[in-house]
């Protein structure tokens, strides 16, 4: 009952509600890339959602998209923007994600939406990732984010799918927050982000 009817309720409920008292700090930070990363604002990409139906994931973008002489995107740390690192910090750039949720597309509570092209490299177990909605923020996001290996990531994803429920989803929003004010697991070491996942 609530994983199939309460929650999806809810999360679009909200995400209209957040993306309204939102909006003025959406218009501001769209601005300021704009402005500082040559009008590029959004960043789209498709991902696996439920039951790895592909679907298009919007967010703020944070980076340029400078390259080498050979024509290859320079490391994410050089292509970070000041802006991007400060919307990233603060996790503004998830904020265009609540279109993904009013559509069905995500949930706030869930594993993270990944690469289509890490599809064929997730084991069995792993798979079962794509059982549930993806989300904003996971209990992979509170128990490490990106300062984590893929296989615990993985492991904590596949927990979540097995003991979803509301009072787990609420102590997940509690302590998203408290990460997002603390601005802990960000980057992983030796990298803006994450490394690519490459299998088991």
């Amino acid at each position: 009952m609530y994983k199939k009817f309460i929650k999806p309720f809810f999360d679009k409920l909200t995400a209209l509600i957040a993306f309204l008292v939102a909006s003025p700090i959406f218009l501001v930070v769209a601005l300021l890339l704009a402005i500082f990363q040559n009008g590029k604002i959004f960043f789209t990409q498709k991902r696996p959602g439920l039951n790895e139906e592909v679907f298009l994931l919007i967010k703020f973008k944070t980076m340029r998209d400078d390259k080498n002489e050979k024509g290859e995107l320079l490391p994410d740390s050089e292509r970070l923007t000041w802006i991007g690192k400060l919307v990233r910090k603060t996790s503004m750039d998830e904020i265009p994600q609540l279109f993904n949720i009013i559509k069905g597309d995500m949930s706030f509570i869930g594993p993270r939406p990944l690469l289509v092209e890490y599809l064929p490299l997730y084991s069995q177990q792993q798979r079962q990732r794509h059982l549930v909605t993806p989300g904003i923020t996971g209990w992979a996001q509170i128990n490490g984010r990106n300062t984590i290996s893929w296989q615990k990531k993985f492991e904590y994803d596949v927990w979540y799918v097995h003991n979803q429920s509301f009072l787990l989803d609420l102590k997940i929003i509690f302590l998203t927050i408290f990460k997002v004010f603390k601005a802990e697991g960000i980057s992983g070491e030796g990298v803006a982000t994450m490394e690519k996942f490459r299998g088991n």
